[in-house]
């Protein structure tokens, strides 16, 4: 703390003495309220944006401010109030003095929106849905994973059941097998991956959330397809925190139920009067949130170090990141079925079952064609790499500006998994049952830790567990040139851009089965019996289903995409219209092993284009009221995995999906409440949907379906303050989505599309005096089915959340934020979703039902320190 409280006030003092040098000097100092209560306002920044040199003021709300002779603009700011700017001139040996009151902006109306524009202009006065969180918020919502930040966004149905990662997200009813296919996730404006579908991993395995996070905005609506990677349904965007002379350091300690403790730091500042850094990452180890004897373990560094040019017209910014993390991923597995309402089962030792991951299953090998396979299931979703980013952006003296940005990406990908069953029966068995389906007449059953054998009652359950190797590189860009015109009737910003990205991927699958008792993290069972010949077989050796291992896929994708888009932002006096187009060509290719181990491939080349082109208007009616519409047809890449061959070197059609989307919305805001209503229409044709599914004899293949889907929908989401302290807060939700083409299903068209409610709630309070603070929320998820057929209905379910804390001063800008938070508070057992390797072939009868419910109620509590 003392060291970089030592050389920001070493770069300040060098600033002033070379200022006072070659000019004349004077002093400005005042005083920071708030315009409301008349308090001061301690830790806002005075400060000049040119030479940023500036101030923090203290706990009386004063600041000082030695600077040369001169006119100064000087930018002041706090968080959760309107930044405003003050004209000033210092004289040469003469003191000013400027006091200064400060706007609450509790709802970050007049926030400065930097996804899906090109423009400076505010959340309130965008033509799109916004939902804009703050680093607070962010923190006070994570959990276990993103679902837990992306439940508050009106017309998102996110599923976290899964654990940290491969978080399923849907919006505004697209059909969709999860994930983030029609919203991606971008770090500080690019893509953390530039082209999904190369293999089936998610955008969240590549990056994980820390407090090096300033924000997160989510655009929603058709207009984000004409932004970098060409979104079709919105973007969900993180901006870094980035360093400047009085950035703020941090360091936050976490523990959770289970064996969770998690350390996150964040560290920024000044380098030079021109040059500023900001590094953040953590470091986490967990037991939980389920217990299988396999721990989730890893850590993140990320970085920034930024230059402004001399003349002050740009700012340079390089910034990595490198992550090495191991995380468990729980797929569904057999719940009770008690008449259609489904919960955990209890095992064969009287304890409820959570899970059938076991780290009593790793360490198994087999022998393949391509020599002997160590199975990495131990190591769970492993991510070992980072990225390099530079981010220009200049202001030139006759009114252009260009803003470029270029990433370059290389990960070493594993994603293991246990699968939900074994592929033909999927359900506990009894053991006479076992021993008949394998053609066994005889047999014992003993546990392969102890030799003991098995009670007589005690079921079994035969799982399988698939690894996946999937490499990753990735290069991607994305510039622009933008001018502002002034014209008698409006402001035009004009912008003229291109993007460029080049992915590659790796698909290699291994797949194997082993024999374990029925309970949480189960043991593994040895098998010995006598088949129909009477010879005697030894099924499993130490769990392991002797000859089942075998690798079943050695591909790789890869998919280079071109775009070139222009746009024009115009501002009328009481309206604003943005219209844009955006033109898009991809080349993908295509290599595929026929029979692992065979030396023979299917190579093929795949290419097409796409055009999109946006519109949207928003008219302000008054200060506290605006109008907006927007409307887009646009196009989304078939997923490389999902093209087959239909004969040798000749691949099947590869044309894009093709996407109408419309929204009419109202934004109100005033100094006690904010909401936002909007009606929205989405269309989609031709989509590939791609999943995985049971083979029936053990195995699994990826299915590809063609659909045509449509979706109309209401949200709605307001946010009203009882007083200063207190607020409440609700966001609604209501979509009518239905299949209108289903290829060699028509009987499935008029169904809802699976996974996704049409309604949707949440509704909340909070508190907070700048010492307390509290909330409790409740996010109300209605009815949906498990697959397309509508064969299983699932029930409602609502996850209630809670968190308070309390904050003490430890001296001049110093504080500690003691802090606890309860996810699933009424420990409900909602299922989220059926058996996906089962599809539309699963029914609700029988005495098991194989799904997945949401995590269990967990308790955190945090200590934060900033300084």
């Amino acid at each position: 703390m003392k060291v970089l409280a030592t050389i920001k006030m070493g770069v300040l003092s060098l600033l002033t003495v070379f200022s006072m040098s070659l000019f004349g000097q004077g002093t400005l100092t005042g005083t920071i309220t708030d315009e409301e209560t008349g308090e001061a306002v301690r830790g806002a920044q005075v400060y000049d944006p040119v030479s940023l040199v500036g101030d923090v003021t203290d706990a009386a709300g004063m600041y000082e401010l030695d600077l040369p002779a001169g006119d100064y603009t000087l930018t002041v700011s706090f968080v959760g109030y309107k930044t405003e700017e003050i004209s000033v001139t210092i004289t040469d040996g003469e003191s000013a003095s400027q006091d200064i009151q400060l706007t609450l902006d509790v709802f970050a109306l007049e926030s400065s929106v930097t996804t899906a524009t090109f423009s400076d202009r505010t959340v309130f006065d965008s033509p799109l849905s916004i939902t804009n969180l703050s680093v607070r918020e962010i923190e006070n919502l994570a959990s276990n994973s993103q679902a837990d930040i992306l439940r508050v966004v009106p017309g998102i149905h996110a599923e976290g059941g899964g654990g940290e990662v491969a978080s399923n997200v849907f919006v505004r009813g697209m059909p969709s097998g999860g994930q983030y296919q029609f919203t991606p996730l971008q770090v500080d404006g690019l893509p953390v991956l530039s082209a999904f579908g190369l293999n089936s991993s998610a955008h969240d395995v590549y990056f994980r959330n820390d407090i090096g996070v300033r924000n997160l905005e989510f655009v929603r609506g058709g207009v984000s397809t004409l932004f970098g990677t060409g979104s079709v349904a919105g973007i969900i965007n993180y901006t870094s925190h980035s360093g400047n002379l009085y950035s703020p350091n941090r360091v936050k300690y976490e523990w959770g139920q289970d064996g969770r403790a998690r350390t996150d730091f964040l560290t920024s500042g000044a380098i030079s009067d021109r040059a500023f850094y900001s590094f953040s990452g953590f470091y986490r180890h967990d037991e939980g949130p389920l217990e299988t004897g396999l721990n989730t373990v890893g850590a993140q560094i990320r970085g920034n170090i930024k230059t402004l040019f001399d003349d002050g017209k740009g700012v340079f910014t390089i910034s990595g990141q490198y992550i090495d993390d191991k995380v468990q991923f729980y797929l569904p597995y057999p719940l009770e079925n008690n008449n259609g309402e489904y919960s955990r089962p209890t095992g064969n030792d009287g304890e409820t079952v959570f899970t059938t991951l076991t780290g009593q299953a790793t360490d198994f090998s087999f022998p393949t064609v391509n020599g002997v396979f160590n199975s990495p299931i131990g190591d769970g979703v492993a991510t070992a790499g980072g990225y390099l980013m530079a981010d220009l952006n200049k202001q030139f003296d006759n009114g252009w500006s260009l803003s470029a940005k270029a990433r370059y990406a290389n990960y070493d990908h594993q994603f293991n998994l246990f699968l939900d069953g074994d592929g033909v029966h999927n359900v506990p068995e009894t053991q006479a049952g076992y021993l008949a389906d394998r053609g066994l007449v005889s047999g014992t059953f003993t546990y392969a830790s102890t030799g003991q054998q098995l009670a007589s009652g005690d079921l079994l359950f035969e799982n399988r567990i698939l690894d996946r190797d999937r490499p990753l590189e990735d290069i991607v860009s994305d510039a622009y040139l933008s001018r502002r015109i002034e014209t008698a009737n409006a402001t035009h910003n004009i912008t003229v851009g291109t993007f460029n990205s080049f992915a590659k991927a790796g698909d290699n699958n291994w797949i194997y089965n082993f024999l374990g008792d029925f309970r949480n993290a189960p043991e593994m069972v040895n098998v010995v019996g006598t088949d129909t010949s009477g010879n005697a077989v030894e099924y499993t050796s130490g769990g392991y289903v002797n000859g089942s291992g075998r690798q079943t896929s050695n591909r790789h994708h890869s998919l280079r995409k071109s775009a070139i888009y222009v746009a024009d932002e115009m501002v009328f006096e009481n309206f604003t219209l943005d219209v844009g187009a955006r033109y898009e060509s991809a080349k993908g290719f295509i290599t595929r092993e026929t029979g692992v181990g065979s030396n023979t491939f299917q190579k093929g080349e795949v290419e097409t284009e796409g055009v999109a082109v946006a519109a949207a208007g928003m008219y302000r009616m008054n200060e506290n009221m605006n109008v907006y519409v927007n409307g887009s047809r646009g196009y989304f890449f078939p997923e490389l995995r999902g093209v087959r061959f239909s004969s040798p070197g000749v691949t099947q059609s590869y044309e894009p999906e093709n996407i109408l989307q419309a929204e009419l919305g109202a934004k109100y805001g005033s100094s006690s409440f904010a909401g936002n209503l909007a009606a929205y229409f989405v269309s989609l044709a031709d989509r590939r949907s791609v999943d995985f599914e049971n083979d029936g004899q053990g195995g699994v293949i990826e299915r590809v379906r063609v659909q045509d889907t449509r979706t109309i929908g209401i949200e709605a989401n307001g946010n009203y303050y009882f007083t200063r302290d207190v607020n409440a807060f609700v966001n609604l939700t209501f979509q009518k989505h239905e299949f209108t083409k289903v290829e060699a299903n028509p009987d499935q068209e008029g169904n809802w599309l699976r996974r996704q409610p049409q309604f949707m709630a949440m509704v909340g309070a909070q508190y907070d005096d700048g010492l307390i603070d509290a909330s409790i929320s409740a996010n109300y998820i209605g009815k949906k089915y498990a697959n397309d057929a509508n064969t299983v209905e699932l029930d409602p379910y609502s996850i209630v959340r809670a968190h308070a804390g309390y904050s003490m001063p430890l001296g001049p800008n110093n504080s500690l934020r003691l802090g606890v938070s309860v996810f699933n508070l009424l420990d409900v057992e909602g299922v989220t979703e059926g058996s996906p390797r089962q599809g539309d072939s699963q029914i609700g009868g029988g005495d098991f039902f194989v799904g997945r419910p949401i995590l269990p109620r967990r308790a955190f509590i945090t200590a934060s320190f900033e300084f």
